[in-house]
């Protein structure tokens, strides 16, 4: 019974740390603000898989650099009016570098 208690605990604290349950409880890392509508609802770009809804796109964390992460949601939707890793914008010379790999 103690072993039941235990695994229930553990199933349900993996439920909460878990990249999906961060995504659905809006804990997103990247937000990219496409300067037209996105056509498709979500894109993956090399490991991040990106959610597009009411104009902004989000995704978790990925293992690359923010730049460059920008530089490949910019190539699939377009330019981006603001890119944000981590809570913290990018600055206008970065955002331009991204932007330049825009589609």
């Amino acid at each position: 019974m103690i072993r039941l208690v235990s695994f229930a605990a553990l199933a349900a604290a993996a439920a909460f740390v878990s990249p999906v349950a961060a995504q659905a409880r809006g804990a997103s890392y990247y937000t990219a603000t496409p300067a037209a509508a996105p056509a498709a609802a979500s894109y993956v770009t090399r490991n991040t898989i990106w959610s597009c809804s009411g104009g902004i796109c989000t995704a978790d964390k990925a293992a690359d650099r923010a730049d460059f992460v920008c530089q490949r949601i910019a190539k699939s939707v377009g330019k981006l009016e603001s890119f944000t890793a981590g809570g913290a914008a990018l600055d206008a010379e970065a955002l331009a570098k991204c932007n330049a790999k825009a589609k």
